[in-house]
């Protein structure tokens, strides 16, 4: 069904003005403070025909309205209006940025508690890699009759190798022979390709009774799970407890013990592609979140890329209610920033601080 203009003009403000306030909405309120020029008999009966398609919820009979979550999504869709962050907005998030990129672990914790404290919500920072990871080339290095070395470059191009002792001896030919059907049969394969089957047909044909291509698909399989494995980071659950949607200890407790555990994080279906909003930022409202503890509540997500076949994530989980446009050009610019840096591993291009202040889109 086709929503009007003036339909969509009063649903705006009664969002708008619940997040402001978290009360139920009346149509008085909105007549007095929206600026709409519309008469609150027109917007009361505009907000009951809103109700009754699926737009807005009575929560108590003599009370106001509040947006649903199809409210929340048409407005995350189409009515927010874009947010600016300030100059203070910038600086402040520049200042906590500014420093050179170190391991990923601490970047993402470090960033996340940045985001918890600039929206005042649970913050999630994850890094997954954006395909599965392979090896490109073999190199078997021989160094005398009792040790070689490993050596693999992966398709994310980073280098793996590792130092093998062994208590007999090994020709240089048969280093050789290994790193050519190594090459040949391993290559271009994630983990679950190495079968028993294969390792047994590789064994074969080297002639190996020793054990070696044993030792040498061990490393494999463990470089392949390790890059196989995401990290992701909570800060700021506490946050909750400042919004009166959680001030029931049950319902806060069940969702922070939900984000306590990190490995839910990497389900969210704010990760994928599905997931709906505008550019790198994805919005997953309410009842949309699969998990039962995130029914009542928001996930807002922005994407990045932090190098090596690496996809990051930046984003906040809290109450429907949350200042979506806010929140939305807060993680925006966040994400931006960091894929900056891990392009180029310097601080905060001044650009970037630029587009901002001017009010300008940021795309990567």
């Amino acid at each position: 069904m086709e929503i009007s203009e003036r339909k969509k003009k009063i649903l705006a403000a009664i969002v708008d003005e619940y997040i402001s306030t978290a009360e139920p909405v009346g149509s008085k309120t909105i007549a007095q403070n929206a600026g709409l020029g519309f008469s609150s008999a027109t917007i009361r009966n505009e907000m009951a025909e809103l109700t009754a398609m699926g737009y807005l919820e009575q929560p108590h009979t003599s009370a106001g309205r509040v947006p649903s979550a199809a409210g929340y999504r048409l407005y995350v869709n189409e009515l927010m209006k874009k947010h600016r962050l300030s100059i203070e907005e910038t600086e402040e998030i520049n200042r906590s940025m500014s420093q050179k990129m170190l391991e990923l672990d601490r970047v993402l914790s470090d960033v996340g508690k940045l985001t918890s404290s600039l929206t005042n919500y649970p913050a999630l920072a994850l890094a997954a890699p954006s395909e599965p990871v392979t090896v490109k080339r073999f190199d078997i290095i021989y160094v005398d009759t009792n040790t070689f070395i490993i050596v693999a470059m992966l398709s994310n191009n980073a280098v793996k190798n590792k130092l093998v002792n062994l208590p007999f001896s090994v020709e240089r030919e048969m280093t050789q022979k290994l790193a050519t059907v190594f090459n040949a049969n391993f290559t271009g394969i994630t983990e679950d390709k190495v079968t028993e089957q294969l390792i047994r047909t590789t064994e074969r044909a080297v002639s190996d009774t020793y054990g070696l291509v044993a030792v040498i698909v061990g490393f494999v399989l463990e470089v392949l799970s390790e890059t196989r494995s995401a990290s992701a980071f909570v800060s700021g659950t506490t946050n909750l407890l400042r919004q009166p949607e959680f001030r029931d200890p049950d319902k806060a407790h069940d969702l922070m013990n939900y984000l306590s555990d990190s490995s839910h994080l990497l389900d969210l279906p704010a990760l994928g592609a599905q997931a709906e909003g505008r550019g790198n930022v994805k919005v997953i409202i309410g009842p949309e979140n699969v998990a039962e503890e995130l029914k009542d509540s928001s996930v807002v997500m922005a994407s990045y890329n932090a190098g090596d076949g690496t996809r990051g994530f930046i984003g906040v989980v809290g109450p429907t209610r949350m200042d979506y446009s806010d929140v939305a050009a807060k993680l925006s610019y966040i994400a931006a920033g960091l894929s900056k840096m891990f392009a180029s591993g310097h601080e905060l291009p001044p650009e970037l601080q630029n587009k901002l202040i001017k009010g300008d889109d940021i795309h990567e």
